[in-house]
């Protein structure tokens, strides 16, 4: 115990529901315990807070740690670096982690939200991203109409919108009629509506209430009948370079057409689910997908500060071309674990800890 005395604090924000359910062991899909593992390797100890319990300039808050005992909150050293894994909607909680960040501490992936029309923005200005990309605009009655013209299959989702709630699907008939395909819940099956020219009321009243995208839908392999696509999780390291931690499928459930897997997607070794594409080996679509997410993660580097851990959703083409669906920067992880690539899923608690421990040693310098 004497060891660890003398090891950095690295801190790990989190929401007030796994805060509270962390001395009962109930965090849900988070794992604390490859974070406290992780520390072990990388000689750092974690500490477990919320965004409330730390204040620019103090020199101590109050956290739990893993202890002999289980986790117990007690008064350490403010963290110099801090891993953010809780998502904030509000200005004021954001201008404290900004306010945080100007008093010297620094927090990696410190925004964990950015609306997916800003990020298709940022990626357009990419020249080898941007024939991977869905044409997409934020949906009005005009844009709507605009893709009908030009597609006959189109995606409607929310701007901010997250493990694929409120996902619509638009599809053109061969008699020039279209079909919307929606839940009336997250949990319901799909109910489906059929139109001319005129845009159903229920779907006019969603756009006013919430910002939605309208994307034309990408033409993604199947798996079993079922479109599918990846989560390629990208970590920077103990080395500060970014890394692919893992990849994994994920296939649509029958009668639906999306993969998350909170809506009962279901996920698969890359290996199982490229053996349905004779075209090319599972090589070269591991290949093709790593050397693309390593560049969307580099470019989206340049242009959102603090960002190093991110999950992105990437589909390729039954021709092996890859295809940007989505950029996810709190990854829920468990996809790994679910589709029995323990290792993966290991690591993507065991980077983010190897990362801080390359910013301590970076702040130590200077």
């Amino acid at each position: 115990m004497s060891a660890e005395v003398n090891r950095s604090y690295v801190g790990v924000l989190v929401n007030q529901r796994l805060f509270r359910g962390i001395e009962q062991g109930k965090t849900a899909h988070e794992s604390l315990y490859q974070y406290v593992l992780a520390g072990r390797e990388y000689e750092v100890t974690p500490c477990f807070f919320r965004l409330g319990d730390i204040h620019p300039g103090q020199s101590t808050i109050r956290a739990y740690v893993s202890t002999r005992q289980g986790y117990i909150r007690k008064e350490v050293p403010t963290p110099r670096v801090i891993h953010n894994r809780a998502m904030y909607r509000s200005r004021i909680s954001n201008r404290k982690l900004e306010h945080l960040s100007n008093k010297g501490i620094t927090i990696f992936n410190q925004y964990t939200r950015y609306n997916k029309y800003r990020i298709h923005q940022i990626l357009l200005q990419h020249p080898n991203i941007r024939v991977s990309l869905p044409e997409t605009e934020l949906a009005t009655i005009a844009s709507i109409k605009g893709m009908m013209s030009r597609h006959h299959t189109l995606i409607l989702k929310p701007n901010n919108g997250s493990i694929g709630r409120g996902i619509m699907k638009l599809e053109k008939s061969p008699n020039n009629s279209w079909t919307i395909y929606y839940r009336g819940n997250s949990k319901g099956s799909y109910r489906q509506y059929s139109f001319r020219t005129k845009l159903p009321l229920f779907l006019l009243r969603t756009i006013q209430k919430k910002s939605y995208l309208i994307q034309q839908r990408l033409p993604l392999a199947e798996f079993e009948g079922r479109p599918y696509d990846f989560r390629v999780s990208v970590q920077r390291d103990h080395t500060g370079d970014w890394n692919i931690t893992g990849i994994v499928g994920k296939a649509a459930a029958s009668r639906s057409f999306i993969t998350n897997v909170a809506q009962g997607g279901k996920v698969h070794p890359l290996e199982t689910i490229i053996k349905s594409n004779t075209t090319h080996s599972s090589a070269y679509i591991r290949d093709q997908l790593t050397q693309f997410s390593l560049s969307v993660a580099e470019h989206l580097s340049h242009h959102l500060p603090y960002l190093a851990d991110i999950g992105l959703d990437v589909g390729i083409t039954p021709e092996g071309f890859p295809l940007f669906i989505e950029c996810n920067c709190r990854d829920l992880r468990y996809s790994f674990l679910k589709a029995g690539l323990v290792e993966e899923w290991v690591n993507t608690y065991r980077n983010p800890i190897g990362f801080a421990k390359h910013l301590l040693a970076q702040r130590d310098v200077e």
